[in-house]
């Protein structure tokens, strides 16, 4: 019979099974779902004490321009996420041959509006509309998408500012997991404005030494194979092979397709990773959970 030994590591979250001299390692499944459902409980306790205290809750608007389907749904998911714990949503919806003087004039409305809190645009937008100028159109005390070239500007230098959802819902989800950052060797796979730079510069605020690549990189594999971090955010389906990641290395997985998978192949890299984001649940349901927070800051900040 063999003897089995169980061993516990608690600070990092791990199970070692130890059988004879062979050790096996339990990769930790950094659950997004879960994590938001927690946060979820936690806001509505927070949106009750602010309808007690001061006789209103938060109000997200949300702009959707066109008529895509996929937008369409995201809004509606974070209209449903509002509504979980109290909030309120706005949604303004216009043409597909809405002009950027006629967002513009929209967004500033919403600015204007005291009784709303957060502004969120539906990117994209029609290729007519210039999206940068409107992105930055909105109040950076109302921008809890983070998607404002002066929000990305403080949050790099370290200041108070609301980061973009995605790369602040992944670093959330480190902290609770308590995954260490600092010191550690970072590839963020990715350059959008609104996920890979943030998520880059997010990561070097909390000490990792950063590496951007993306698509055209030419030693991908190799810069890759080093990392301890690995951010996918390329927005191509199993672009990253699994067998370009070392054995023990953070897998985060911010891709989503049609064909249910991100942008790693994971199979290939989920029992040899220290931890990874599963895909569905993984790093999607924390940029909405990450859009509400940030709602409900915003209204405690006014």
């Amino acid at each position: 019979m063999q003897l089995l030994r169980v061993y516990f590591f608690c600070q990092k979250g791990f199970l070692i099974n130890q059988v004879r001299e062979k050790i096996y390692f339990m990769s930790i499944q950094l659950d997004g779902k879960k994590v938001a459902l927690e946060t979820e409980e936690m806001l509505r306790e927070r949106v009750k004490a602010l309808q007690e205290k001061k006789g209103f809750v938060p109000i997200l608007a949300t702009i959707l321009v066109g008529d895509d389907p996929a937008s369409a749904t995201y809004v509606k998911m974070k209209g449903n996420a509002c509504e979980r714990i109290g909030m309120k949503s706005i949604k303004v919806e216009l043409p597909s041959s809405t002009s950027t003087e006629g967002l513009l004039d929209e967004i500033n409305k919403l600015n204007l509006n005291k009784e709303v809190h957060g502004i969120l645009l539906q990117h994209p937008v029609p290729e007519q509309i210039d999206e940068r100028m409107c992105f930055d159109a909105i109040d950076a005390k109302k921008d809890v998408d983070g998607v404002t070239s002066l929000g990305f500007g403080r949050m790099s230098m370290g200041e108070k500012a609301f980061g973009s959802c995605t790369p602040q819902g992944i670093m959330r989800l480190l902290h609770h997991y308590e995954i260490e950052i600092e010191g550690k060797r970072a590839v963020v796979i990715g350059r959008s404005p609104i996920l890979g730079k943030p998520m880059a510069m997010m990561l070097l605020n909390e000490n990792a030494t950063v590496t951007i690549c993306h698509s055209r990189t030419e030693d991908l594999k190799d810069q890759i194979s080093l990392a301890d971090i690995v951010v996918g955010a390329v927005g191509i389906p199993k672009f990253i092979q699994g067998d370009w990641i070392k054995d023990d290395a953070v897998v985060i997985d911010a891709g989503y397709h049609p064909e249910k998978c991100g942008d790693i192949d994971l199979d290939q890299v989920i029992e040899r990773s220290l931890a990874y984001t599963p895909v569905p649940g993984g790093v999607g349901p924390m940029t909405i959970n990450t859009l509400i927070l940030q709602t409900v800051e915003a209204c405690e900040n006014s």
